[in-house]
C-alpha cells in the first residue's frame, strides 16, 4: 500500500526507521510529508500510533492499495 501522510511541523530525518521506513520530506509551509510503501493496514496503524505517541498533528492521509499488477488492462 502506497501512503502519503502529512503532519504538522518538520520531523528529523533520523525518525525514518521509526516510521515504517517512509521517506521524510519537509515542505516550505512547515509541514512534513511521509511517503512510501507499507506492507499492509497493520503497518499503517503502527505508523499512525507512533505519530500519536509523538503528539504530532495529522493533517492528511492518502493511501492507494491498488498495485500495478492489479490494475485492469485496457485494450
Amino acid at each position: 500500500m502506497h501512503c502519503h501522510i502529512y503532519v504538522e511541523g518538520h520531523l528529523d530525518p533520523s525518525w525514518q526507521e521509526w516510521l515504517g521506513g517512509l521517506t521524510i520530506l519537509h515542505d516550505a509551509t512547515g509541514t512534513t510529508l511521509l511517503t512510501g510503501t507499507l506492507l499492509d493496514q497493520a503497518a499503517l496503524h503502527g505508523v499512525l500510533g507512533t505519530l500519536r505517541r509523538l503528539n504530532l498533528s495529522l493533517l492528511s492521509l492518502q493511501t492507494d492499495e491498488t498495485s500495478q499488477a492489479e490494475e485492469p488492462h485496457v485494450s
